[in-house]
């Protein structure tokens, strides 16, 4: 009877590993394979092009030299200025958190000085070990700017061969994407500011 219920007890708890899920990590590898796929490029700018823009102004920005430069790099966090033409006020700010990973979109003026929009952006939900990250917007840029508050923005890195920046609000079909080349990097002034 003892050896029944021990080999009872046994095959239940076998069962009962076999079916048991492993969460998602979320610890502080979060965007690991991102910041790794992007340093190599640190220090460099690159020229892109505009692949799709819906909203009316976008074929000006699409007309205008397009620079990304992957200005400054540390273990969790990335600033990249993004030119259009010889505007030089926004800057893509990357932070790498424990289970996440956040965009802010920091514009400023030509003194240096913060725009009155500023630092909207979103973090990634889910898994964010990817060289692909999704950034959905947060209540703060809904407060700020209420059309975006269903935006999703998302960097992708294909080491050594492209970088894209793209914004979607699929409620509107808008749609925004910039191709930026890493095969060539240019040069570009040192920040104003």
């Amino acid at each position: 009877m003892i050896r029944f219920a021990l080999s009872t007890l046994a095959c239940a708890l076998l069962v009962a590993c076999a079916h048991r899920t492993v969460p998602a990590p979320t610890d502080a590898a979060a965007g690991t394979a991102f910041f790794v796929a992007i340093e190599p490029h640190c220090g460099k700018a690159y020229e892109g092009r505009l692949v799709e823009g819906t909203a009316p102004g976008d074929a000006a920005i699409g007309a205008e030299r397009l620079v990304m430069h992957v200005r400054d790099c540390s273990e969790d966090r990335l600033a990249i200025p993004f030119h259009v033409g010889t505007n030089r006020s926004r800057t893509w700010i990357v932070t790498r958190r424990a289970a996440d990973v956040v965009l802010a979109h920091d514009h400023r003026h030509e003194d240096g000085a913060p725009d009155a929009v500023t630092q909207y952006g979103g973090a990634t939900r889910g898994p964010a070990d990817s060289t692909t990250l999704e950034f959905h917007a947060d209540a703060a840029t809904a407060a700020m700017i209420p059309a975006a508050r269903t935006n999703i923005w998302t960097m992708t890195i294909e080491p050594g061969v492209r970088f894209t920046y793209a914004l979607r609000r699929d409620a509107e079909g808008r749609r925004f994407r910039v191709d930026f080349d890493l095969t060539r990097p240019v040069a570009v002034p040192p920040p104003a500011w």
